[in-house]
């Protein structure tokens, strides 16, 4: 069994954290940036960008509102399960990924379910190519998914580990 770090509510404070960053950073940008303004942050590499999402991440499968908010109950409620039920046994890593998925999945609901759209606002542009304009919430998202991802290497390189030290895996061990 693996050591906890934090308490169980402390991944919720994550999501939660996550969640109210995008919120207040989405309030800010429809009050003060008129749609479709660009302000220059970083010259042509950085700018904020107000855009309206009907979509999924990147503009994808616009106009699909009823779709994404099932999906979005569905994952919502199948991370806190998982959270409540892995709490003990699973790793701190990949508790932090799912509060951090948790929380930009449910702001980016919030806008959808209010609005039938996402407020997007971050561009960055890599020379001639710019990328999908996004808001913190996705951000989160794509962190935790990371994050899962490395948690997943990290228990798969571990297990590989044990198994160098002359252990067995489980399924073949003898009878």
């Amino acid at each position: 069994m693996q050591r906890r770090l934090w308490p169980v509510w402390a991944y919720y404070a994550v999501a939660l954290f996550v969640f109210l960053i995008d919120l207040v950073s989405k309030k800010i940008v429809d009050k003060n940036v008129e749609l479709d303004e660009r302000i220059g942050v970083l010259g042509d590499f950085f700018i904020i960008t107000h855009i309206r999402n009907r979509g999924a991440a990147f503009g994808m499968l616009q106009e699909q509102r009823l779709f994404f908010l099932l999906i979005t109950i569905a994952v919502v409620s199948g991370i806190v399960w998982y959270m409540q039920r892995s709490y003990r046994t699973g790793s701190p890593l990949l508790l932090l990924a799912l509060g951090m998925i948790l929380g930009g999945a449910v702001g980016n609901f919030l806008d959808r379910a209010l609005y039938g759209e996402v407020v997007d606002f971050l561009q960055f542009n890599f020379g001639s190519y710019t990328f999908p304009i996004f808001n913190l919430a996705d951000s989160g998202i794509c962190v935790g998914v990371a994050l899962v991802v490395l948690d997943a290497l990290l228990s798969w390189k571990q297990e590989n580990k044990d198994n160098d030290n002359g252990e067995q895996p489980r399924e073949e061990q003898p009878v």
